[in-house]
């Protein structure tokens, strides 16, 4: 069920947006529309690779049809494709993992062909690939964090994998003031977006707070948060931005509005 923003019901809440850009912004507008107050603080970063030659011919050959499957893991290498104005023939499908990837596909255009359910992750993408398509060129761009299991499964399945690096993961230390406001309680909910998210913030800020409330961006994610060491307290089922906010609401509604 939709929790109406007329309620108001995070009235009161100081929510933890760990994510900036155009992302941060869109959810802190959604946070005050619902009542509650956006702390954002990003604590990852991304910059371009150190050599961008290598990435540059790679989606040369992908707009000129080389590639059968474009895989995209990350909502950073959506955010390089739509920078660059890729287009993609109609010969080349995307296969998506992750949640908040899929959204950001959507947002930027690009329509997913493969998109691996229940289990949205690299492990949920092997075992969902087609029977059909286990041969042809792959290209792979990817951060240099990313988990190289996901290339090897491709591989063993006899696809012709190309990988380059999209982008590079830079952490970012928030401030004493922010990392006291959430020893303390002052901060009633942190929102997490993405596995490597959910790393720096139990890095940064755990253990937290019993009183605070983790709100996750589907069931990956929470997968992703809990291995990272947090307790999940709310899972969106709408992968959006906006859905993850809902749920929140929602569960502040069912429990009474306490922050």
């Amino acid at each position: 069920m939709t929790v109406s923003r007329r309620e108001k019901p995070l009235t009161g809440w100081r929510v933890l947006v760990p994510r900036g850009g155009a992302y941060g912004e869109n959810v802190a507008a959604v946070l005050r529309s619902f009542g509650a107050t956006a702390v954002v603080a990003p604590m990852i970063n991304f910059s371009m690779p150190e050599d961008p030659a290598p990435l540059d011919e790679a989606l040369e050959r992908l707009e000129s049809g080389h590639y059968d499957w474009l895989v995209v893991s990350s909502a950073t290498t959506v955010d390089v494709l739509n920078i660059r104005g890729i287009q993609l023939p109609a010969s080349t499908r995307i296969a998506c993992v992750g949640e908040t990837t899929l959204a950001a596909l959507t947002l930027a255009g690009y329509e997913a062909d493969l998109v691996p359910a229940p289990d949205n992750s690299p492990r949920g993408l092997l075992g969902s690939w087609p029977a059909d398509s286990r041969s042809g060129r792959i290209l792979v761009p990817q951060s240099d964090a990313s988990d190289p299991a996901l290339l090897s499964g491709l591989a063993e399945l006899g696809l012709d994998v190309d990988v380059v690096t999209s982008h590079r993961v830079v952490g970012i230390p928030v401030t004493e003031r922010v990392a006291a406001d959430v020893a303390s309680g002052r901060i009633s909910a942190i929102l997490i977006s993405s596995g490597i998210v959910a790393r720096h913030v139990m890095e940064q800020l755990g253990p937290l707070p019993e009183s605070t409330v983790v709100a996750c961006i589907g069931p990956r994610t929470a997968f992703d948060a809990r291995a990272a060491g947090l307790t999940v307290d709310v899972i969106s089922e709408d992968r959006t931005a906006e859905g993850l906010v809902e749920a929140l609401a929602e569960f502040a509604r069912s429990h009474g509005g306490t922050a």
